[in-house]
């Protein structure tokens, strides 16, 4: 059973002892080993930390039956308690999206002008506030397990004010610009729910604590009733969330499919400079089964590789071609483009931070790379026996290509691969695509009727992860049409697309996610109603205890034989503390009796006395 003493050493021993040091006087030495492990020092320290009131003069105890701080400071309590959580979603919001920071810092790369980790710079301040607003509360809700009254320092205030509008600005200005995010939230709880749902009882379990202590010190009969009926429908709620809960990879044994297969997002990444033979090669390496690029048709009919609609983002434009860096890039001729530097970026900016661990060897291969063409890429995978999957863009008005940039590209895929290895994703022209080659793989990037599909002779999708459904996921692989999420590149989200039955996944990290043996959070439905009784049952008995804990000292009643408490006022003398708690410890002075003598044989007791 816990006691009193061991709760406040759980919450701030450390804390508490230095400030012990800190206010027993010099001039005493012998109260001093008496009042060391009294908790005085630690409610110094709280009080300190939450309000700056390390004097014992300067802080005030709420009586039972009264409000625990001022009009003023409860509304900065319940700011606080409203910034918490605000502070808690963004993190939780922000830190399931790493698996889309990559696009995130790019795009402000083309807003701003110039390359800065954003989304890190955004993850580390999310935590830094989200730390202080946790303590705050921690050393508020302690204080109050004191008696104490509540003061917040001013600065404390500037501060949760400025955790709150950051909390709100950042989740508008991402909801607006990247509103697919909540998105990837709802699917992180899939995985994740199981054990919130373990830690939010447990966090209600130790808050059970100052709640049953402030509840048997009321005197009046509302207020116990409204503080125990929100605590206990918060917890009552919280026992029944599993009855809500979802996730597929909570499943019996033996039905988890095989995993997905890897399909290297413009190669390896990663590992070396998107779109590049280097990179598709590494992809090869790590095990990849099929590789993913983008096409453009140059200015004079070459079909070659690049995501963006300039060359700005991954070569040196600015420095080859000044004037020319905003240009489309398929207004360049095939003989510019291979003037370009299409590694240096990479090294340069480290949009993923692994260039530090590459050799010297590896640093100047990527030097060396230049924009490949589609006829390059296309003899790597064809000699790897690698899938391909492309999209295709349109040149822009004027381009000689721009009618025939179709045929230009399936002539050169008829050249290069076997074309049963194409997963074939452009939709312009589909019917005369599948006419003239009907042995590629037929790609949609759009859900549509079974019916349709099949008229249309597709055999894949092609699908943003958010749009993961394993109802829908199910029933086209019923009718022999697989599924591909792009780009799943964090483990959980790879693990969720393993668990709703995906057949294959688009990545950034092709050499993380091929080493995974099986999804995380997997377990069975008897393991997780085991884990969701045990945890509730648990939490039931622990808060019972630790309200009858309460209930039997209000009372005065000894808990063993031997032991006998007096309380001369009734249930809430517990405000009539120890010897720490009646007289202040940074005034207390030690005066010998003055009828004593050196010599006397019988030594006295020195007198305490408040100055």
């Amino acid at each position: 059973m816990p006691s009193p003493w061991s709760f406040r050493a759980a919450v701030g021993l450390t804390a508490g002892w230095l400030a012990g040091w800190l206010v027993l006087p010099v001039c005493v030495p012998w109260v001093s080993w008496v009042f060391r492990y009294e908790h005085q020092p630690l409610v110094s320290c709280l009080a300190g930390l939450y309000g700056c009131q390390w004097r014992r003069y300067q802080r005030a105890r709420a009586q039972p039956g009264e409000c625990c701080c001022s009009k003023v400071e409860c509304g900065s309590f319940g700011l606080l308690i409203l910034t918490f959580f605000l502070s808690f979603v963004f993190l939780y919001f922000w830190s399931e999206a790493q698996n889309d920071y990559n696009d995130f810092d790019w795009f402000n790369f083309g807003t701003l002008g110039f390359w800065f980790p954003w989304s890190l710079v955004l993850l580390g301040i999310a935590a830094a506030l989200f730390t202080y607003i946790a303590l705050l509360l921690v050393l508020a809700v302690c204080l109050l397990s004191e008696g104490q009254r509540l003061y917040l320092h001013w600065s404390h205030k500037i501060g949760i004010v400025v955790a709150l509008v950051f909390s709100i600005t950042a989740t508008a200005i991402l909801s607006d610009l990247w509103s697919k995010e909540w998105k990837t939230l709802l699917l992180s709880l899939q995985v994740t729910a199981p054990f919130l749902h373990v830690a939010a009882v447990a966090l209600m379990t130790l808050l059970s604590w100052p709640i049953a202590l402030h509840f048997f010190r009321m005197n009046k009969r509302v207020r116990q009733v409204a503080i125990l009926g929100l605590y206990l429908s918060v917890l009552f709620s919280l026992y029944l969330v599993p009855l809500g809960m979802y996730s597929p990879c909570i499943k019996e044994a033996g039905t988890l499919g095989p995993p997905p297969s890897l399909i290297g997002h413009r190669g390896a990444p990663m590992l070396a400079p998107e779109n590049t033979v280097l990179s598709f090669e590494k992809a090869v390496e790590v095990r990849g089964a099929g590789l993913e690029t983008d096409v453009m048709i140059s200015y004079d009919g070459v079909p070659f590789l690049m995501h963006d609609s300039t060359l700005r983002r991954t070569t040196d434009v600015d420095q080859v071609f000044p004037n020319r860096s905003q240009q489309d890039a398929s207004m360049f001729t095939w003989a510019e483009l291979q003037q370009l530097n299409a590694g240096d970026w990479f090294l340069s900016r480290d949009p993923f931070g692994l260039a530090s661990s590459l050799s010297e060897t590896e640093r100047a291969s990527i030097r060396n790379q230049s924009i490949p063409s589609l006829a390059q890429f296309l003899e790597v995978a064809a000699g790897s026996g690698q899938l391909v999957l492309f999209d295709l863009r349109r040149p822009p008005y004027g381009h000689p290509y721009n009618l025939s940039y179709v045929n230009t590209t399936l002539q050169v895929v008829r050249t290069h691969i076997n074309s049963s290895q194409v997963l074939w994703l452009p939709p312009e022209d589909r019917d005369m695509v599948q006419a003239v080659d009907p042995e590629l793989q037929q790609t949609s990037g759009e859900k549509d009727s079974i019916q349709n599909l099949t008229d249309r002779h597709i055999r894949r999708l092609n699908l943003h992860y958010s749009s993961m459904s394993q109802q829908q996921i199910s029933k086209y692989w019923s009718v022999n049409i697989s599924t591909n999420l792009f780009v799943i590149s964090q483990p959980w989200l790879y693990s969720l697309a393993w668990c709703a039955g995906v057949q294959s996944v688009t990545t950034n990290s092709v050499q993380l996610l091929s080493h995974l043996r099986k999804p995380l959070f997997l377990m069975t439905p008897e393991e997780y109603s085991l884990m969701w009784i045990l945890t509730d049952v648990s939490s039931t008995i622990l808060i019972t205890a630790i309200f009858v804990f309460h209930w039997w000292r209000e009372r005065g009643l000894p808990f063993w034989s031997g032991l006998r408490q007096t309380h001369e006022n009734g249930p809430y003398s517990k405000f009539r503390t120890e010897l720490s708690d009646v007289w202040s410890i940074s005034s207390v002075t030690v005066c010998p009796d003055p009828q004593s003598s050196p010599t006397s044989p019988t030594p006295h007791l020195p007198t305490i006395t408040e100055e």
